[in-house]
């Protein structure tokens, strides 16, 4: 009886650790396929992540790329997919009409908060952060953060992350038009683009 108990658990356990072998690992690192016209750099930015990272992590020796490739994309920015798309929502909503350019300003500010000792250290925080009661960004504040992002603030974050700790270090942008604050206009303007002025 003891045996058939032994056997017993032994064949549960086996099944067990070959079911869990099937469960996919969501922390798995993401592949990507190479397609006709993909780049190093285009795959890069399109993943958010840096040039040389993508080559390192498939200990690539030459630029050249050919269609069928299957490349490691890791996720070293520490940013997760929930956390990407809530970054391109407030992009979207912040940037809506402006050029593509000032939508990557946009996420590199947020970038830049969350790098920085006088913000939230979280995307989260930063973007929900309230300040004197209100919301720090008016679309978390009206609501317009909660409608879907459009394909090119989602690469505006990617190309943002690519590139993040580059640039004039801008913590704040706001358009001199409708600005009210005097505070606002005191800071250093690092950049003008479209209807923002970047500063920090």
């Amino acid at each position: 009886m003891k045996t058939l108990k032994k056997l017993t658990l032994a064949l549960t356990l086996t099944a067990s650790l070959a079911f869990t072998a099937f469960i996919p690992n969501v922390d798995a690192a993401t592949q990507h396929t190479v397609k006709s016209g993909d780049t190093l750099w285009k795959i890069a930015s399109q993943y958010g992540i840096t040039f040389n990272q993508l080559k390192t992590t498939n200990k690539l020796s030459s630029n050249t790329i050919y269609p069928g490739q299957r490349f490691t994309i890791p996720n070293t920015t520490g940013i997760t997919a929930a956390e990407k798309d809530l970054m391109a929502r407030l992009v979207h909503a912040e940037a809506k009409g402006e050029p593509y350019a000032g939508k990557v300003a946009v996420a590199t500010v947020i970038l830049n908060r969350i790098d920085s000792p006088d913000f939230p250290n979280t995307l989260s925080g930063v973007v929900h952060e309230k300040v004197n009661g209100y919301y720090a960004f008016t679309p978390v504040q009206n609501g317009e953060i909660n409608k879907p992002a459009d394909a090119e603030a989602k690469r505006a974050v990617n190309e943002a992350l690519a590139f993040r700790g580059q640039g004039s270090g801008s913590l704040f942008f706001f358009n001199p038009k409708t600005a009210k604050s005097d505070w606002i206009f005191s800071r250093q303007v690092t950049v003008t683009i479209g209807n923002h002025r970047f500063a920090k």
